[in-house]
């Protein structure tokens, strides 16, 4: 709960409790040319002089809908949007991307809200979903909260595959500190080895099992196995999905996953520089009271219609430390719509379709540089757009060569794995044409 001195001799308890004389200590890490009333800053412009410095400087800019091919996912990917997902965005009544305060009297965003959470928990093959989260990051440490909050702090032990995306396992360090609990599994150097490796890791402490699907090298396993594990021993599993996979995979739920999360930024988001992104939350229903965010439910009002409200976990809930679950009690709202919005256009049919268009164009691309000398695939397993290439050359040389020739390389997996500094993680999605693909091997070819 946030503290307001309303006199000064509160003001002063405050700056005693947290170690300062005044006021003005508090901002010491702050330059003082920089401080208010004299800011340092430029001389002011009128605003078409801020509108055309302001274009150059955007101009600068490199993007990969006009100057760049891109072949770089890890967990962002290029996919087209459809006008109609902007066009929605934009009207007044949806402007806002933070939730209402008020919000049994915004019935259309609620019920926005209602129909994202009843796709994404279709989609997945699980009970129920939440409003969002802020990114796929943030909904996976939140599974870890439920897990935590549903044996009471009395279990301890998170087994995490090391193919789970590495800012995914960073956010949920952070998270967990001080909790004391223990990460196991993720220190794994053999990233050849099954996911039932992780078995050996599970025991009777063990909270909860996070595994992803496809995982961050790009592979597809199935987890019924490990799921199955996980549950002898008591413990829950969480399985990170790649939304746009699942419309031809197996959904978690058909595995048995008791959580399901990710990011959905595929679903109708740009890639916009790293942000703002979408997380998305299902469980099963016997876990909703557990479930952080908010949760919109369909009711009757007094005169028989059909309404929206909040349901089941109040704001007022989460004020209250002591009772929560999580300190996060709101969502994404306007990344929700745009969501729902992609996936109500499409349909699934269409679904299926950037689905398909996305493994068939992936497969051609490994296939074709696979051939090249010195090139191949890091493993045999299964993918669906995203492959893990082994290069001649280190990963940072072979980028900056394809950047000299307007593609926008894989990701460089040696940044996050040292046995892989001559990895590239390749994406390929449906923007990416035939000629695309063909130039790219081309280059590669020349290097």
């Amino acid at each position: 709960m946030t503290f307001i001195p309303t006199s000064p001799a509160e003001t002063e308890a405050m700056l005693e409790t947290v170690g300062v004389k005044s006021l003005d200590d508090l901002f010491d890490a702050v330059p003082k040319k920089h401080r208010f009333p004299k800011l340092n800053l430029p001389p002011a412009l009128t605003e078409m002089e801020a509108a055309a410095h302001l274009s150059d400087m955007a101009s600068s800019n490199e993007n990969v809908r006009q100057d760049l091919v891109s072949f770089l996912g890890a967990g962002a990917y290029n996919h087209y949007v459809p006008s109609v997902v902007d066009h929605m965005l934009r009207r007044g009544e949806f402007y806002t991307a933070y939730t209402p305060y008020q919000p049994e009297i915004s019935q259309g965003t609620l019920q926005a809200v209602f129909e994202f959470q009843s796709l994404m928990a279709n989609l997945t093959g699980m009970d129920v979903s939440n409003a969002s989260h802020y990114d796929g990051a943030t909904a996976t440490a939140e599974a870890v909260s439920l897990a935590y909050a549903q044996y009471r702090g009395k279990r301890k032990r998170i087994v995490m595959s090391p193919a789970l995306h590495p800012q995914y396992r960073d956010v949920i360090d952070t998270y967990t500190q001080g909790m004391g609990v223990e990460t196991v599994g993720d220190e794994e150097t053999n990233l050849t080895l099954s996911p039932e490796s992780l078995t050996s890791y599970i025991d009777d402490n063990t909270m909860i099992v996070i595994v992803q699907y496809p995982d961050f090298l790009g592979r597809i396993f199935d987890y019924k196995k490990i799921i199955d594990d996980a549950h002898a021993k008591g413990a829950l599993v969480c399985v990170v999905a790649n939304p746009t996979a699942l419309l031809i995979l197996k959904t978690p739920g058909e595995m048995g996953a008791d959580i399901v999360v990710g990011e959905a930024q595929p679903f109708g988001i740009p890639i916009w520089y790293g942000g703002p992104y979408l997380g998305f939350f299902t469980t099963k229903k016997s876990y909703v009271h557990k479930m952080a965010g908010r949760l919109v439910g369909e009711t009757m009002d007094v005169r028989g219609q059909r309404s929206y409200v909040l349901t089941l976990t109040a704001r007022e809930q989460h004020i209250k430390r002591e009772r929560a679950t999580s300190n996060i009690c709101t969502n994404q709202g306007l990344l929700a719509l745009a969501a729902s919005v992609y996936m109500s256009v499409l349909g699934k049919e269409g679904l299926s379709e950037v689905a398909n268009l996305c493994y068939q164009k992936a497969h051609y691309a490994a296939n074709e540089l696979s051939k090249l000398k010195g090139f191949k695939l890091f493993s045999s397993e299964p993918f669906f757009h995203e492959f893990t290439l082994q290069c001649p050359k280190p990963a940072s040389e072979v980028n900056q060569y394809l950047l000299e020739h307007g593609i926008l390389g894989g990701y460089d997996l040696g940044n996050d794995y040292p046995e892989l500094k001559n990895h590239l993680l390749v994406a390929v999605t449906e923007m990416n044409s035939k000629d695309e693909i063909d130039a790219l091997v081309e280059v590669l070819k020349e290097m």
